[in-house]
């Protein structure tokens, strides 16, 4: 891995939050990603399923992790079971976990080869009552591939039937939603390195350049601070491609007087960060593209004001509707009738303004997080207001991350990074 080995610490931590929340006489069972092929002996670059990163720090496939704090042996209430290694698998592919750098990882002592993992599991089984299952409950989950998690849950309801099952997810929710703070250091490195691209896109961009150019410039940077390059599919949308909310294909030519929306974030360490800026691609804003600019910052503003313990995401976003209604009334965009005759279940700035403005950030860019659940302190959010005119060619999003505090307004993770329509005119035309 490009990244500093994260300190076992959080692991240790997390498991031990986990294993509080399960069940008397329970086994927990956790499983990597697979390696997806694409063709031939092509594959995907692997990533890991963030779970069992999460609750071991383990970056590898065909990896598994059992969970079983009743355990009559001690040596089965956290075991680890990894991918044997050898020589020629090092020659080939590289270094695999060796069960003395698993431990220095996750801080489980109990390291075993998979192939030994029917014999154990079934020893394990014959002494719990009930298994927990970890399957992916987020609300924006479209998943129509099968992963191996879901080959394991298939596989052992068909073998043990007289066990009752439960689900992890629940728990996970919870406790992935409220980050600690080697978490929340992860992710300020994640944003250090997106405010590096972003700064090195400000003496880059100009009339006649390429998004895609864009997009190498920005990759460069973040392979370069030890990233492993975006934490998503990155936006990079001149002209009227703004008002496509999830453009990507980076393809057309920057020309004099249009915004450049980027969306963009990088990760680290599975951490993931998620900004958005609109910059004008001549160095500088017409008055026109300031007026509304301007409008959605101060919305930006205002709605990270109310990111505060205690508030609920519904609530905190109608009253960010309301923010908006305002601006583009201001904006003449809307008008009082419009307002007036609006649909309740789409309101009138939804015209313009058609998306959610905050979602939880952590090791997935849309994180686990319960949305009809108070916020609390230490969760982090973005808050993404936009304002979109096709009719006018143009449209402008800005986003940062934040940390909830537990006084105050929340902790901006992207404060260093240019925001200010004139210390972005100003850079770029230096």
């Amino acid at each position: 891995m490009k990244y500093d080995q994260i300190s076992n610490k959080l692991f240790i931590k997390n498991r031990k939050n986990f294993m509080a929340q399960m069940k008397p006489k329970s086994v927990a069972v956790f499983n990597s990603n697979d390696i997806f092929p694409i063709g031939a002996d092509s594959t995907m670059p692997f990533q890991q399923a963030r779970d069992i990163f999460y609750l071991t720090g383990a970056d590898q496939e065909e990896t598994m992790l059992v969970l079983f704090p009743d355990a009559p042996n001690k040596d089965h209430r956290e075991m680890l079971f990894v991918r044997e290694t050898n020589d020629h698998i090092a020659v080939w592919e590289g270094e695999k976990l060796t069960k003395e750098k698993a431990t220095e990882i996750s801080g489980i002592r109990s390291i075993y080869w998979l192939k030994e993992f029917d014999k154990i599991f079934f020893e394990v089984m014959t002494q719990a009552e009930r298994v927990y299952f970890n399957t992916n409950e987020h609300y924006r989950q479209s998943v129509e591939t099968e992963t191996r998690e879901d080959r394991f849950i298939q596989k052992t309801k068909e073998k043990f039937l007289a066990h009752s099952w439960e689900r992890s997810n629940p728990i996970l929710q919870r406790l992935r939603s409220v980050k600690d703070k080697i978490e929340i250091d992860l992710m300020q490195q994640a944003c250090n390195i997106t405010e590096k691209g972003f700064r090195r896109l400000l003496n880059f961009v100009k009339p006649g350049v390429w998004e895609y150019e864009i997009e190498a410039e920005l990759m460069h940077e973040f392979l370069r601070n030890r990233s492993r390059g975006f934490a998503y599919t990155p936006i990079i949308a001149s002209g009227n491609s703004a008002n496509v909310l999830h453009y990507i294909e980076n393809n057309q030519q920057c020309k004099k007087g249009d915004l450049l929306l980027l969306d963009v974030g990088a990760e680290y360490a599975n951490y993931s960060s998620d900004m958005t800026r609109t910059i004008p691609v001549s160095g500088k804003f017409s008055k026109r593209q300031r007026e509304v600019y301007d409008a959605v910052k101060k919305v930006k503003d205002d709605a990270t004001k109310m990111l505060v313990p205690g508030n609920y995401w519904k609530k905190y976003h109608e009253e960010v509707g309301k923010l908006m209604t305002k601006a583009l009334l201001d904006l003449k965009l809307l008008d009082k009738a419009d307002v007036k005759n609006e649909d309740p279940n789409w309101p009138a700035y939804k015209k313009y303004f058609m998306h959610g403005t905050s979602h939880h950030i952590g090791l997935d860019t849309h994180d686990y997080g319960i949305l009809w659940e108070k916020m609390t302190e230490n969760m982090v959010f973005t808050v993404e207001p936009g304002i979109y005119i096709p009719e006018e060619g143009f449209g402008v999003r800005l986003e940062d991350d934040v940390v909830i505090q537990k006084k105050g307004e929340p902790f901006n993770l992207m404060r260093n990074i240019p925001i200010e329509a004139e210390e972005i005119e100003e850079i770029m035309n230096n």
